[in-house]
């Protein structure tokens, strides 16, 4: 199975708890601002993910999610 890691930079405020508490430090605070003028947080080495989805729980404004991606050969099934 394979997964999607998304961060939705518009809504994270670059609290950085999800920086904080990543086993595998993935998560990075952008140099780069959001609509809202933050720095939101973003997979600086998305290949080391191990989709844990501590991120997902520690994230107060909901902004990041982890979700599974049907294969196309599964689809067709």
């Amino acid at each position: 199975m394979a997964y999607k890691h998304l961060i939705d930079k518009d809504r994270c405020k670059g609290c950085g708890l999800c920086v904080i508490v990543c086993p595998k430090k993935v998560l990075e605070i952008s140099n780069e601002l959001n609509a809202k003028g933050y720095f939101p947080a973003h997979q600086a080495r998305p290949e080391d993910c191990i989709q844990c989805a501590i991120c997902c729980t520690m994230c107060p404004d909901v902004a990041i999610t982890i979700s599974e991606i049907v294969e196309a050969a599964e689809a067709q099934k």
